[in-house]
């Protein structure tokens, strides 16, 4: 049983929307509508569940929190349409054939782990509307927001991503020393790489990243010089520009030559680079989650 010292302490480590009007506010600007599947990704004192359940069919409210838990159980005990669940959303079962959406306020300290189960999921949400670190937010989105990232590039063929809006740190008790913004990532219904090409264009994008240099320095292992002069004259960038400055739809063109002047020696040099990322970046949430 957790004592009222150890309650509070849960309570005042998460920071929480604390206006009903600000929260309806918020999925308005969204398309969540009625007939929705919606689920909730830590909804501590349930405000955006109340207004979720007043525009949508249902709620799957998954909070980590056993306090929490509890409370928003009785909260909600006599709301047909919001179910609370107790757990970790990142060991949360997704809809393996329903469409859903996700609208949630998600805690910060494992944004990267929450949006790779939901983007590389069998069957990901049609719009996840995420609360965010305004950091994170712009890293995720990319250009126009923000320089591109890897992160971005990784996304952006199967999912459009837009920041829809930024709150003020007042919106939330306690406040906190971070900027937010509310992030909508929409799923294409058209991919931009054939599914075919996936690993592909994963493997070329993490392997150019994780390298350090400008683009000669990077690519000088896949392309020759006179290739990559070219490729910069036709796509339109500098062999001295660093690769978050190539938006992506410039990157979809380097890719496609990718695919056909690059002879498959070199392409063995990348195959694999995204597989080890991912390794990495499991023993990074892993740490991150033990913290929780």
């Amino acid at each position: 049983m957790l004592t009222k010292d150890i309650k509070k302490k849960l309570e005042n480590s998460q920071n929480f929307l604390h206006s009903d009007k600000l929260v309806g506010q918020l999925i308005e600007k969204s398309n969540v509508e009625k007939g929705d599947i919606v689920i909730e990704i830590g909804p501590g004192k349930g405000i955006i569940t109340k207004q979720l359940a007043k525009t949508c069919s249902k709620v799957y409210a998954v909070e980590y929190d056993p306090y929490l838990y509890r409370k928003l159980n009785k909260m909600f005990y006599n709301i047909e349409n919001v179910e609370i669940q107790h757990g970790d959303f990142l060991e949360f079962r997704l809809p393996e054939k329903q469409k859903y959406k996700v609208f949630s306020s998600i805690p910060y300290n494992i944004t990267s782990a929450i949006l790779s189960k939901l983007t590389s999921s069998y069957n990901p949400p049609e719009d996840a509307y995420l609360i965010v670190q305004e950091e994170a937010a712009r890293k995720y989105a990319g250009s126009p927001y923000n320089k591109e990232s890897m992160r971005s590039l990784l996304l952006k063929p199967y999912f459009d991503l837009e920041i829809i809006c930024k709150l003020k740190r007042t919106d939330f008790k306690p406040v906190p020393s971070v900027n937010s913004l509310l992030l909508h990532i929409r799923k294409r219904k058209n991919a931009q790489i054939n599914k075919s090409q996936t690993d592909l264009y994963r493997d070329f994008i993490a392997y150019i990243f994780k390298r350090n240099g400008n683009m000669r320095e990077r690519c000088e292992y896949i392309f020759s010089y006179k290739q990559l002069k070219r490729l910069s004259k036709d796509v339109g960038f500098n062999v001295t520009d660093c690769p978050a400055y190539i938006n992506f739809q410039q990157w979809l063109k380097v890719f496609q030559y990718y695919i056909i002047g690059v002879p498959d020696e070199k392409k063995r040099l990348v195959r694999g680079s995204y597989s080890r990322l991912r390794d990495e970046q499991k023993k990074i949430d892993k740490i991150h989650r033990s913290r929780r």
